[in-house]
């Protein structure tokens, strides 16, 4: 499968000192790709990097063969990558319909259709469309900038955490939308902390420990390693799983 989505050797956070260190990652085309790791690995910062969030201090990123490094997130939105953070994801004082409208900004004429078919693919928002963002649940507001991402038809979708603090109900509901998005064609990655549902998610898994890629395989090649030991920093548990994908 080509590759939509490469990142290489992406160094970079918040000041002098580098969170994220020489992390590389590949995904194809409507394929989830997850990332694991511990507290503190640098996950949701090798994210905001990718999303033009954070300026890189080196490194590239590569989507549809096309070079989209140091684009702020504006223009990356433009290009094709969509990004939700984990937080402050949605209009709070917008309604449902208000902030699927703000997600197509850029677009041109008509977008009811658009808005449409994200409400058939998100039924729930659709029977509460004139209901302010800041009066969903946490589950429904994350659908909600899951949603608006997408109004763009976004070839790479970035999602941070979208299931942190759901009910196990709607972790189930997430994950099955995030199935479904990629099915159409969407390439996502997600961060998400819960490891045994990125592997029953996945296509393919990435472990960053300490700002570094310290290891990625398939959900099968995950199952047979001892992730909790290296999520501790011990040393020889990844002789079960593949070479780095870009290697």
């Amino acid at each position: 499968m080509d590759d939509i989505l490469v990142v290489n050797n992406m160094v970079g956070g918040y000041g002098k000192i580098p969170i994220v260190q020489d992390v590389s990652l590949r995904a194809g085309k409507g394929q989830v790709v997850t990332i694991v790791g511990p507290n503190g690995a640098g996950k949701s910062t090798f994210m905001k990097l990718i999303a033009g969030v954070l300026k890189p201090m080196s490194g590239s990123v590569t989507m549809a063969g096309k070079d989209l490094s140091n684009l702020p997130a504006n223009r990356l939105t433009r290009e094709g990558l969509a990004y939700v953070p984990q937080e402050n994801n949605v209009f709070p004082r917008m309604t449902i319909k208000e902030n699927l409208e703000m997600g197509g900004f850029i677009l041109t004429g008509d977008i009811s259709q658009r808005i449409a078919g994200l409400y058939t693919l998100f039924p729930d928002l659709q029977t509460a469309a004139g209901k302010k963002a800041g009066q969903l649940s946490g589950g429904q507001r994350n659908m909600l900038g899951m949603a608006r991402a997408l109004m763009l038809e976004p070839q790479v979708l970035l999602l941070d955490e979208p299931t942190a603090g759901l009910s196990p109900l709607y972790t189930d509901v997430v994950w099955q939308k995030v199935r479904e998005i990629a099915a159409r064609g969407t390439t996502i990655v997600v961060v998400e902390q819960n490891v045994d549902r990125a592997i029953a998610n996945s296509d393919w898994v990435y472990v960053l420990v300490a700002g570094r890629n310290r290891l990625d395989g398939s959900p099968e090649q995950m199952r047979a390693t001892d992730l909790s030991a290296i999520f501790l920093g011990k040393k020889g548990e990844a002789a079960a799983t593949a070479p780095a994908a870009d290697a």
